[in-house]
């Protein structure tokens, strides 16, 4: 029996609460070292739901769903896109990868973390 099942619903364990600000905090991170780079922020609003498009793996199944959701929602690949603009000198990446790790920090602030092959539902965050 796990320790959720002895929690009212909707109550949050501490270590829930920590990842959930962690994911404030990286995200306004995020928001921050755009806005210093002098970011335009039309870009960042046409762009902060565009990791959603990564859900379109659940029109296939549940197991690809979370598998694609996971790709596009985990830190490494905007880590690895910031990290080849840099050695490349592609002005672009840092943007982007930004404005990608504020969806991802905002995402996890609101308890949508990685997904697993059961359904949308359930994430290694909790169940939403």
């Amino acid at each position: 029996m796990t320790m959720s099942a002895h929690r009212p619903a909707g109550a949050m364990t501490p270590q829930e609460i920590t990842l959930r600000l962690e994911g404030l905090a990286l995200a306004g991170l995020c928001v921050l070292i755009y806005g210093l780079q002098s970011g335009a922020w039309g870009l960042f609003a046409l762009l902060i739901l565009a990791p959603d498009v990564f859900m379109l793996g659940y029109l296939v199944n549940r197991r690809a769903g979370a598998l694609c959701y996971n790709i596009g929602h985990s830190w490494l690949a905007p880590l690895a896109l910031a990290g080849a603009g840099m050695m490349t000198g592609w002005p672009s990446a840092l943007p982007v990868a930004l404005i990608w790790g504020a969806h991802i920090g905002l995402d996890r602030a609101l308890g949508y973390g990685l997904k697993y092959g059961s359904g949308f539902r359930d994430t290694h965050l909790s169940r939403v």
